[in-house]
């Protein structure tokens, strides 16, 4: 908890049931590899609740949960000549996503011999513990341009130390 007060400051994705998730690709081969994001999950394993696969959150829809936790406000109706809803224009939500926005992974390809990280955000319910019965599940990575496939990776989610 305080390490994610220190990493994120008054964006603090657990305060809103948000589990971030720091990743790091290495790519050691001479190719380029491509990730499917869209195909990124959760899985979590619960006695409790069972088996359940969670998307990843954008930082603009991790800003949200943080600046409205009861739920976004409605949106602003103009009156005349008929009740067209308005863009959005939440200052808070878009202050918070400002910081979100460089700490979250957004990458879909790793150059060849390079490493890159980020933060991934799952939407936990409030339930942070259940975590530690969690994998981060990649299935779709390629080299490219060949579009060659790669073996997929699941990666168990476990309680690091603290310095």
């Amino acid at each position: 908890m305080e390490r994610a007060k220190e990493e994120f400051g008054k964006a603090n994705p657990i305060a809103a049931g948000i589990l971030p998730v720091k990743v790091t690709f290495s790519n050691e081969t001479a190719k380029a590899i491509r990730i499917d994001l869209g195909t990124v999950q959760l899985e979590v394993n619960n006695p409790e609740y069972g088996h359940q696969d969670i998307d990843w959150l954008t930082a603009e829809q991790v800003a949200d949960a943080i600046a409205h936790p009861n739920g976004s406000p409605p949106p602003q109706v103009r009156r005349f000549p008929v009740g067209i809803p308005l863009p959005s224009k939440d200052k808070k939500t878009e202050k918070l996503a400002e910081i979100l926005r460089p700490l979250t992974f957004d990458a879909d390809v790793i150059p060849p011999l390079a490493t890159i990280h980020g933060f991934l955000f799952f939407n936990m319910n409030h339930k942070i513990s259940h975590a530690k019965n969690s994998s981060l599940y990649i299935p779709d990575t390629k080299f490219i341009p060949s579009n060659q496939p790669l073996m997929f990776f699941e990666v168990p989610l476990e309680d690091s130390p603290q310095p």
